[in-house]
């Protein structure tokens, strides 16, 4: 997962917004990014498509004190709670947004025009009820720092093993473009986050960024192994730790949200 998902960017910053860290302007060209449009659709007492600023409004008239993240994959439903039809919408997709409060999710549907680098990208999000319970195996910051302290280092492992620098131009390109993003010191998160978050969202981005450029697809393309026992070998070491990475992604996330509503019932 080299991109930061969109649901993340609407997590982020809609709770910077919710909690009155950014204006309403910061946090929409935040959320929007590289893409051209951003709008919400389904949102309750809404007509048809409205703009992010009248949706992320619209949330906060319902009572929405905090969004949640979720970052489903068969078979781990990481970061939902239901019911079937929003989980089944959010694992299309791979992401969705659960809203704190207001009992509604959101999940991207992504629309791309036009030639390969020169896309013009609008999203769609898609609001349908949620329900309000736990979300499904979503660690604490504590848990999720100390699996990925073992998971760093086997990622790490796993890429010297199987000399993934020296295997071609996909994997040389797919390094250096992550060495770039890792040494540009981006924003992490938003306004708002605890320092912890923003720790461990670092490291959680730097472990997924090693496993998917030591995954194998089926043509070879990174790697020097490409029979099919070397790659089902290499998915074998991987698997859990992309897992690792996705579960403390969405704990980093969702961190402003549980320490709101810990003070909240403190």
């Amino acid at each position: 997962m080299l991109q930061e998902p969109r649901a993340g960017r609407m997590t982020a910053w809609g709770n910077a917004l919710l909690g009155g860290f950014v204006s309403p302007d910061d946090a929409v060209d935040a959320i929007v990014g590289s893409d051209a449009a951003h709008r919400m659709a389904g949102l309750p007492g809404e007509d048809g498509e409205v703009g992010l600023t009248l949706g992320l409004g619209r949330l906060r008239a319902l009572g929405v004190r905090g969004l949640r993240l979720a970052l489903p994959v068969p078979g781990h439903p990481l970061g939902l709670s239901g019911p079937a039809p929003f989980n089944a919408a959010a694992l299309a997709a791979g992401e969705a947004v659960l809203a704190v409060g207001g009992a509604v999710g959101l999940v991207p549907e992504v629309r791309r025009a036009g030639p390969a680098g020169d896309e013009h990208v609008e999203v769609v999000w898609r609001c349908a009820p949620v329900r309000e319970a736990p979300p499904a195996d979503v660690p604490s910051l504590g848990e999720a720092e100390r699996e990925l302290a073992e998971a760093l280092r086997d990622a790490t492992q796993a890429l010297s093993r199987l000399d993934v620098a020296g295997a071609g131009p996909a994997a040389r390109a797919a390094l250096e473009a992550y060495r770039a993003r890792a040494e540009q010191g981006r924003q992490v998160l938003a306004p708002g986050y605890p320092p912890r978050a923003v720790r461990v969202l670092a490291l959680a981005q730097r472990v997924a960024a090693l496993t998917s450029i030591a995954g194998v697809p089926a043509t070879g393309e990174h790697g020097a192994a490409v029979s099919a026992t070397q790659i089902a070998a290499r998915a074998e070491v991987l698997r859990p730790v992309e897992r690792t990475a996705r579960r403390a992604q969405v704990a980093a996330y969702n961190a402003f949200v549980e320490e709101a509503e810990r003070r909240r019932e403190g």
